[in-house]
């Protein structure tokens, strides 16, 4: 389904995680289809009360990294660059490395496992063009996710890359809303596929990719800490971790530890 969005050209492709060898090989899959069997999770996201336990943060899993850069001075503007054009190409990057990700894992994300878009207890509605709320299932919302992006990052009125081509006076809204959906689909892979992802030994690329994505997006305001509350908790470990090179806010597990026992919608 986005085999087409991976294979995009970027011309601004600033970091390269290292995809591990022959992890999409037939045996690799048949292995983790054979562990997905066993699952008791719950179709719509819902887990049984055994496996309400955030897996993803435990210690041995959390430290899991592919690089150990210091990515609070990766995502520093560089002097004598446009900061439009550094929003860019960051951007672009984030979209292709997310979308490869969730690609690994995106065959076991279907309208039977996760009948809504959820990521612990939000669950997130489509807004078509017209702004109508569209209930859709997971792997709906983010193809509805990756199909947007993809048309906006290729469309040269949004994201330039021609000389003397100048970038639109929204442009930083928009990037702030491509940041809003990348990070929903994040949440999703942890909340919903970290099992398969384990399978897959691909935690480390996955923690790897949070962990600079977050703090980009703090660099530069980009994500409303309302909306990352959700996953708070993770953010807490992995950006504070040793490597990292990020602090978290004062209030940085405040906004997810009162409401964990209903379902907010967004």
């Amino acid at each position: 389904m986005f085999g087409e969005h991976c294979s995009l050209p970027s011309e601004r492709t600033l970091l390269s995680y290292p995809p591990k060898t022959g992890l999409r090989c037939k045996m690799v899959l048949q292995a983790v289809s054979k562990v997905l069997r066993k699952s008791k999770a719950k179709p719509n996201g819902k887990k049984t009360a055994s496996e309400e336990k955030k897996v993803y943060l435990e210690p041995e899993h959390t430290k899991s990294r592919i690089t150990d850069f210091e990515f609070k001075e990766l995502v520093v503007l560089p002097r004598e660059i446009d900061l439009n054009e550094w929003l860019a190409s960051n951007t672009t990057t984030f979209f292709h490395h997310i979308n490869l990700q969730y690609s690994t894992i995106s065959e076991f994300c279907t309208g039977e496992t996760c009948q809504t878009m959820a990521v612990c207890n939000t669950q997130y509605y489509w807004y078509d063009e017209r702004g109508k709320k569209v209930k859709c299932t997971a792997p709906q919302y983010v193809d509805f996710v990756m199909s947007s992006v993809q048309k906006l990052v290729t469309d040269e009125d949004v994201f330039p890359t021609k000389y003397g081509r100048e970038f639109p006076s929204s442009f930083e809204s928009l990037v702030k809303k491509i940041c809003k959906y990348l990070f929903h689909v994040l949440g999703h892979i942890y909340w919903a596929h970290f099992k398969e992802t384990l399978a897959l030994e691909l935690h480390g690329h996955l923690n790897t990719l949070y962990v600079h994505f977050i703090l980009f997006a703090r660099e530069f305001n980009l994500l409303d800490p309302k909306e990352t509350a959700v996953m708070d908790d993770l953010t807490e470990v992995l950006c504070s971790s040793p490597g990292s090179g990020g602090a978290t806010g004062d209030g940085a597990s405040s906004g997810a530890s009162g409401a964990q026992n209903h379902v907010k919608e967004r």
